[in-house]
């Protein structure tokens, strides 16, 4: 077949069948990358390139928002805080580990953090007793990797290369397991994919070498910890953890988004990280410390205790946008390594058989398999052309010719010279002769001795396009095959039949949840028989509930109810529901005043949640989950004063809305069925104490007493209150947002119950409920006021406490349905004295 028409999309279709991320994918491009058109650029293991789109919002994002320095504690450092522990879980959820497993530490690129791990590992030295650690790497590794041996070499620790050959060849039949005469320990690094050749190695060697069933392990008594360097894997493939639970797993983020650059992240396994040694210690990683003599105590959480200073936040808030633009444009790894494998295999057979006139082949590639498959070849493709008389063309002047033709390589030994001895069968006595003849890395002495020093790389990423194979392999046969081109049909026949394996893609279902609708009239007076069951109205008997309210999203406007069932959370869909922003962290009133004025209701017999806010059309969500959400949105991390919970994303519409009324990009998430979040405080009682998104417990209730009490200080207060308006009864106590309104006898009153029982529900104080800046905010109009903080301060004497939390109990053996109506009757327990 003629070459030219072996270079057609159409011949490609036929030898793979993964191109693109949909029927959009050349606009998309054409859209994200206009900054390449004219350019082919085959350079992505260096770095990648950043869609126009991430660095736009990421402007949009910083431009909008003040992050402070997160140690502080004002509100513009708590933004920053939470945002960056967003991404820390944003990072572990794609590499599928939780932060009960993995801790995330930033660090400035992938070579800090290996420099990081070889000071803080435990090394020891030889005794008589006792064997030193062993320092073991595979020779198909970066410098930063090999370089660790520097450091660890005037420790006594031996420094062990091992051949990619040597770690199964060597293999125990049977597992030697933990070593518990010795616990030496020691470390052995391997990468995940091989940055020179993109052959990427078992990731099952991580157990194996834990194990000790694989060399070295196996032939050295201790504790084995394994460093699996994922920073060329992970740009291109996906990477679980749960498979392959290294010890260490360095990355680097503009290899994976092109932006931002300089930052990096040392994944380390939780139960492995109390090994770590650190001698220095710098601002925040301390607990305590005494500058006058050698006392330091450093901090409990292991991501705070590495890093020193302050870490580069702003870039570390990129990374949201980053997440966001690689899943919007591709919908995830493995879309991204079907792609790129493809082009990165097309490029391979065809210029493996591409020829000479003569029949002599034109370039030598460095392989190890013949790309059959994306579990064991990345998108790299590694080689050297050759004239017709089978000699090597040195790697510079390819490099100056591409650059004639726009096109992008990298060439040389890409910081690996392990594999460049390999593949280019350089002895280390020719290395040395190399030096003397002047040949550096980095430099372009390409020949020595009519020898090659380096080699041509190209490489893939996700926005490559057929196009760019295209023009690699029309440079080739232009620039430097000796016409006529031909093609050795006997190796590509043979390339075709060893056909890759086909892994099916995912495919996201895009679902819209929400829908423009008007509250049925049968559903208002199912409603409102519901609510005229047991309901009372007489508001001041002594020791009454007046008033149920529930948030069912979290810090917007309160649904009142008379009659409403209690769940094994608190109040059914009470904060089942919360905003988040564009970074995924928690939008409170303190940030946005403006979620009171959206006011959710629950239509129980409809199964519906209603979206309502003034201007706005409602929509209406499904009240339990909806197992078909997409899944690039399906399971998220967020936080909730300071605990970790598992969230569910509720589809694009209701974020449509959202974003839309807040006039900032937002979402909206629930708590994941499956998720367990339990209480902090213990409430003295065996019954259940799970929690919803609420912040303490899993009631709050307040006393009217105690509200008319507030409205008294602050009448008294009102001449320096700024012209401030007086607010009235309903105000401030929509302003303490509770979800228990009693009537009771005496102001505070309630401070000193122990329980207490609603109906036939008995319910147990668990602590007071302390007050924030939040309740200055006027829940009709979203405007802030110092009101009724600067009053309940002064009261208490600056103990802004006010309202008390309360957990549920219900009787052992129970089965029946508990339902609290406003207006029954309160028996409340003091403490005992």
């Amino acid at each position: 077949m003629d070459f030219q028409k072996l270079c057609t999309f159409d011949t490609f279709k036929q030898l793979w069948s993964h191109y693109g991320y949909g029927e959009n994918f050349q606009d998309v491009i054409e859209q994200e990358f206009t900054r390449i058109k004219g350019i082919t650029y085959l350079d992505h293991a260096a770095t990648t390139l950043y869609p126009e789109s991430l660095v736009r919002d990421y402007f949009q994002d910083i431009s909008r928002n003040v992050y402070g320095n997160p140690h502080s504690h004002n509100p513009s450092s708590r933004l920053t805080h939470d945002t960056v522990e967003r991404v820390r879980y944003r990072v572990l959820q794609h590499f599928n580990a939780t932060p009960e497993e993995y801790s995330v530490i930033f660090t400035s690129g992938c070579t800090a953090t290996l420099k990081l791990v070889a000071e803080s590992f435990p090394w020891r030295p030889q005794t008589e007793s006792e064997a030193g650690s062993c320092f073991s790497y595979l020779t198909d590794s970066h410098t930063s990797v090999v370089g660790i041996r520097g450091l660890t070499s005037g420790q006594g620790v031996v420094a062990l290369p091992v051949s990619p050959q040597e770690v199964e060849n060597r293999a125990k039949d049977e597992a030697q397991g933990e070593d518990v005469i010795c616990q030496t320990p020691h470390l052995f690094c391997y990468p995940a994919q091989s940055n020179f050749s993109g052959r990427k190695y078992p990731l099952s060697h991580v157990k194996g070498i834990q194990a000790r069933r694989l060399y070295p392990a196996c032939g050295h008594h201790g504790r084995w910890f394994v460093l699996l360097d994922a920073a060329s894997h992970v740009s291109c493939s996906p990477l679980n953890l749960q498979e392959c639970p290294a010890d260490f797993i360095p990355i680097s983020f503009y290899k994976m988004f092109g932006f931002p650059t300089g930052l990096g992240a040392l994944l380390v396994r939780n139960d492995t990280a109390g090994i770590l040694k650190k001698t220095y210690f710098g601002g925040g990683t301390a607990a305590a410390y005494l500058s006058g003599e050698d006392y330091y105590v450093q901090v409990a959480n292991i991501s705070d205790r590495f890093e020193d200073g302050t870490v580069s936040f702003l870039d570390i808030i990129a990374l949201n946008h980053g997440f966001e633009a690689l899943n919007r444009i591709t919908g995830g790894m493995h879309n991204i390594q079907q792609h790129t494998f493809g082009l990165a295999r097309y490029t391979y057979m065809l210029l493996s058989s591409l020829c000479h006139g003569n029949g002599r082949p034109v370039a030598q590639i460095y392989t190890e398999g013949q790309f059959e498959s994306p579990s064991t070849q990345g998108a790299i493709l590694n080689f050297n052309i050759k004239d017709s008389h089978g000699q090597i063309i040195g790697y510079s002047q390819v490099d100056r010719m591409a650059s004639l033709y726009n096109i992008h390589v990298r060439t040389g030994c890409f910081c690996n010279t392990g594999a460049c001895q390999f593949f280019l069968g350089i002895t280390n006595q020719q290395m040395r002769r190399n030096l003397q003849a002047g040949h550096v890395c980095g430099d372009t002495i390409d020949l020595v001795d009519g020898q090659p020093t380096g080699s041509v790389r190209v490489s893939f990423g996700y926005m490559s396009t057929f196009e760019d194979c295209q023009k690699f392999l029309n440079f080739v046969a232009e620039c430097f095959v000796e016409k006529p081109v031909t093609v050795d049909q006997v190796r590509l026949e043979k390339l075709k039949k060893a056909t890759a394996t086909t892994q099916s893609l995912n495919e996201g279902i895009k679902i819209t949840n929400g829908e423009i609708c008007k509250v049925d009239e049968k559903e208002k007076a199912a409603e409102a028989s519901l609510r005229g069951f047991g309901h009372r109205d007489s508001h001041r008997e002594a020791y009454t509930l007046t008033n149920i309210f529930i948030y069912p999203i979290k810090s917007c406007g309160a649904y009142e109810v008379h009659n409403w069932p209690v769940g094994p959370l608190g109040l059914l869909y009470d904060r089942s529901w919360m905003v988040v922003n564009g970074n995924g962290v928690f939008l409170s009133q303190k940030r946005e005043p403006r979620l009171c004025l959206i006011h959710p209701q629950v239509r129980l017999p409809s199964n519906k949640l209603l979206l309502q806010a003034s201007g706005m059309d409602t929509i209406s969500l499904p009240l339990e989950s909806n197992n078909k959400m997409h899944t690039s949105y399906q399971v998220c991390q967020s936080k909730v004063c300071g605990d970790r919970v598992e969230t569910v994303d509720c589809g694009d519409e209701a974020a449509s809305w959202l974003s839309e009324f807040l006039g900032q990009p937002c979402r909206l998430i629930r708590q994941s069925p499956d998720f367990t979040r339990d209480m902090k405080r213990p409430s003295g009682a065996a019954t259940s104490t799970s929690l919803s998104l609420v912040n303490e417990a899993q009631y709050l209730m307040i006393n009217r007493a105690s509200v008319e009490l507030i409205q008294k200080l602050m009448r008294s207060r009102q001449d320096d209150s700024e012209g401030d308006q007086l607010l009235d009864t309903q105000n401030v106590i929509s302003r303490f947002r509770a979800n228990l309104v009693i009537a009771g006898v005496e102001p505070f009153e309630e401070d000193n119950w122990s329980h207490l029982i609603i109906g036939n529900t008995r319910f147990v104080v668990v602590g007071q409920c302390g007050r924030c800046q939040m309740i200055g905010v006027d829940q009709e109009t979203g405007t802030k006021t110092k009101e009724p903080l600067m009053s309940l301060s002064a009261y208490r004497n600056k103990k802004v406490t006010f309202g008390v939390y309360l957990t549920h109990q219900v009787p052992e053996g129970s089965t029946e349905a508990c339902v609290l109506s406003a207006g029954s009757f309160i028996q409340p327990v003091p403490h005992s004295s």
